[in-house]
């Protein structure tokens, strides 16, 4: 047993406080003696410059890990994501904590609120962060917003676009959730961490300590997650291999998961950018096992290689897409082989939700202008969702799967009993009404037809992306699939229909989205 009494050193804001009280009321109640002692780092002094302008790393430890050194303290409590991924020499982590929330949180002054734009965030609006790696992905999903830098501790952050200096500010959902801070009066995005990318081992505390201090790494073992510690060391090791430190844009983030055969599977989402100007590359990994898992990634995006890439529909500017591979140097072409009319509604049947499976339903439906009273609404992904949005209305189930088939059974499952409007193109394979074991439920309602044409002049390609079956026909009337192409197929019904034309090997993304498209091209442009 310790029996010495353990002093832990910390910075003083709110929140570094709240994770020393939080370890040091562990201690106590698990018999151990422990006080604080409050140690000001470089990154409190310097308040004017953001976090890029600051010279070297660890500007949130440096003097904490000197205090441990020289034996003023004994632990140094830390956020983990703010540690150098190289410790200095004899100090160690003796622990890492459980990992609270992951995620960042976007929020939003009322009066600057648009629903019809990603995030609900209005165009042009000031957003407050002094992260390159936020910087960076939110310039990825909105290059009109205008970022501003923004320092402080969390409660000084939120008084200021209190105060109107921003429309919107950036946090950690951890340090939010930990204060316990009211934010009813402002608008709050959940961020998912698959999409915006949070900091290696966000969320997690370290414990740090000298490596000679044998008695008290082994008196906080009981503290010690080894599941969350394996998650954030492949997750900082990807850091660690590129030499970077907070200021570099770099999202790393990894779960646990099982495959079909009930495997453990370790799945990590990156994003990382050459610099806070620079468009991030996205990109997703799995592996049964953690062995040279981080140096696996790191080779992949160092091999990353730009090429000639078509996709089957029409590109728009500023999209996710196509911004973020022409910012790498890919050439891109899109050129939709099919188009739509419009079928008018007759009548549109009054039920409980309605669930669109493309955005073109979304578009030919909600331009047709329906009474909409109390429905819900579904989506199959994320794309179809944001153009929901766009007429003013949110999404409250949005599929998670390129599988039409198992999206549907979990949408049935929300669904229950209730009654659901599907409204959809003529001729459609019905993939997620058919999950439904009462079939009265569900009502279909033709809004579109598709017209294939094979007129357009399609350019040579590395990659071919088709992203419905209709494309794939209206590909297949005048042209060929060479041996050279790499194929991606947006989803289980597009891969059925190119698997018609004799396409046996495609690349399936992971979402029915820009996101997962991207992630995609990533995998497999490489030299």
């Amino acid at each position: 047993m310790f029996n010495k009494k353990i002093i832990i050193g910390s910075r003083g804001s709110d929140l570094a406080l709240w994770q020393a009280n939080h370890v040091k009321d562990r201690l106590t109640q698990a018999g151990f003696d422990c006080s604080i002692t409050i140690i000001k780092t470089q990154g409190d002094k310097i308040q004017h410059l953001s976090f890029d302008k600051l010279e070297g790393k660890g500007f949130f430890t440096k003097e904490l890990e000197e205090a441990l050194l020289a034996g003023s303290i004994d632990l140094a409590v830390h956020s983990h994501k703010d540690l150098p991924t190289t410790s200095p020499e004899k100090l160690c982590i003796a622990a890492v904590s459980e990992r609270e929330n992951p995620s960042e949180i976007l929020l939003i002054d009322k009066n600057a609120v648009d629903e019809k734009q990603v995030w609900n965030l209005k165009k042009n609006a000031r957003v407050g962060t002094s992260s390159a790696r936020r910087k960076t992905q939110l310039c990825a999903y909105r290059n009109d917003l205008n970022i501003s830098d923004l320092r402080g501790n969390v409660p000084t952050r939120i008084q200021k676009l209190r105060d109107g200096q921003y429309d919107a500010i950036m946090l950690a959902a951890a340090g939010v959730e930990r204060l316990q801070i009211n934010l009813d009066e402002f608008i709050v995005e959940k961020l998912d961490p698959k999409i915006f990318v949070p900091a290696p081992a966000q969320g997690v505390l370290a414990l740090q300590t000298r490596e000679d201090n044998i008695e008290l790494i082994e008196a906080l073992q009981f503290l010690h997650q080894k599941e969350v510690a394996t998650k954030i060391n492949i997750e900082r090791k990807v850091l660690n291999l590129f030499d970077g430190g907070c200021q570099l844009p770099l999202g790393v983030y990894c779960e646990k998961g099982f495959d079909a055969e009930e495997n453990t599977i370790y799945k990590v989402w990156v994003s990382k950018a050459a610099d806070a100007n620079k468009a991030p590359i996205y990109s997703y990994y799995e592996k049964t096992e953690t062995e040279q898992f981080a140096q696996e990634i790191v080779a992949h995006l160092n091999a990353i290689k730009p090429c000639k890439i078509f996709i089957t529909r029409n590109l728009q500017a500023h999209h996710l897409f196509s911004s973020s591979l022409m910012a790498q140097g890919f050439e891109v072409h899109g050129i939709s082989l099919i188009t739509f009319n419009t079928i008018a509604m007759k009548n549109m049947p009054q039920t409980d939700w309605i669930f669109f499976s493309s955005k073109h339903a979304v578009e030919n439906f909600f331009k047709q202008k329906p009474i909409i009273a109390h429905q819900k609404f579904g989506a199959i992904g994320k794309s179809t969702a944001d153009a929901i949005r766009k007429f003013g209305k949110r999404a409250e189930f949005i599929g998670q799967s390129t599988d039409t088939k198992t999206i549907g059974k979990q949408f049935a499952a929300r669904a229950g009993s209730a009654s659901v409007l599907f409204p959809i193109a003529k001729g459609s394979l019905r993939s997620v009404q058919s999950q439904f074991i009462k079939k009265e439920q569900t009502i279909d309602i033709n809004v579109y037809e598709t017209i294939e044409h094979n007129d357009a002049q399609l350019p040579a390609a590395d990659i071919l992306i088709f992203t419905s079956p209709s494309n794939v026909n209206a590909f297949f009337k005048e042209n060929k699939v060479e041996t050279h192409h790499q194929i991606i197929a947006m989803g289980g019904a597009t891969e059925a229909e190119l698997r018609k034309h004799g396409v046996r090997k495609c690349t399936l993304p992971n979402s029915f989205d820009d996101l997962g498209i991207l992630q995609a091209v990533y995998k497999i442009a490489t030299n």
